[in-house]
């Protein structure tokens, strides 16, 4: 069965998956990691039903986060280290529209040293906590929608509908770089997969009491 579950955020996919793996004593895979400082859609496939998950990871996603303007991280989130500062310009309404048309469509992405990617079977967060960085080759993503909304003089609001793959964190960089200063994502929410929604989505209890 595939289960649409509700990551909180401050924990790793990885501890959820081994909770709904207690709570059904089967095979429990899930369909992309999202990262522990985030929260929203975990799908997750138990049983035989992970088999389904090679087609559930390629499925568009869509996000909502909070983009940190003046400051960037070695990490591009609110967990890595302060690593450059600069000034934050006036920022238009006009400006954010033409951002968000220069983002739209294909485009090459490079792939953040802070990633659960593997290079020769270690993931790339791994050699970045050991200040190793490996040169990655960019892959190609697509941005379906993008929506940039002021909060503040020093935070924006972005929404994003994207293919498989696309890292949210180097897409906030990129448009805080567009806008001619530097930022990081202090918050990223996943709201879909596919069709699983967050509004659908079970948190832990909520699934423990209905697999019983």
């Amino acid at each position: 069965m595939i289960f649409n579950i509700y990551k909180p955020n401050d924990c790793s996919s990885f501890s959820v998956v081994k909770q709904v793996k207690r709570i059904t004593n089967q095979k429990v895979g899930h369909s992309g990691t999202l990262d522990p400082f985030a929260d929203g859609v975990l799908v997750l496939g138990v049983g035989k039903s992970t088999k389904l998950l090679s087609e559930i990871i390629q499925f568009d996603k869509s996000y909502e986060g909070v983009l940190e303007l003046g400051k960037r991280t070695d990490s591009m989130d609110l967990t890595g280290n302060v690593v450059e500062e600069k000034e934050i310009p006036k920022i238009s309404n006009d400006q954010l529209r033409m951002c968000e048309s220069s983002f739209m469509g294909e485009q090459l992405q490079r792939t953040p040293m802070f990633s659960a990617r593997k290079i020769n079977g270690v993931r790339l967060y791994k050699l970045a906590r050991k200040n190793v960085e490996i040169k990655t080759n960019p892959k190609m993503v697509t941005i379906k929608n993008l929506l940039i909304e002021a909060i503040s003089d020093s935070s924006l609001k972005i929404t994003v509908t994207c293919t498989s793959g696309t890292y949210i964190r180097v897409l906030a960089e990129d448009i805080a770089k567009k806008l001619n200063t530097v930022g990081y994502l202090s918050k990223l929410t996943r709201l879909s997969v596919g069709d699983h929604h967050i509004d659908h989505s079970l948190t832990i209890d909520r699934f423990k009491s209905e697999w019983k």
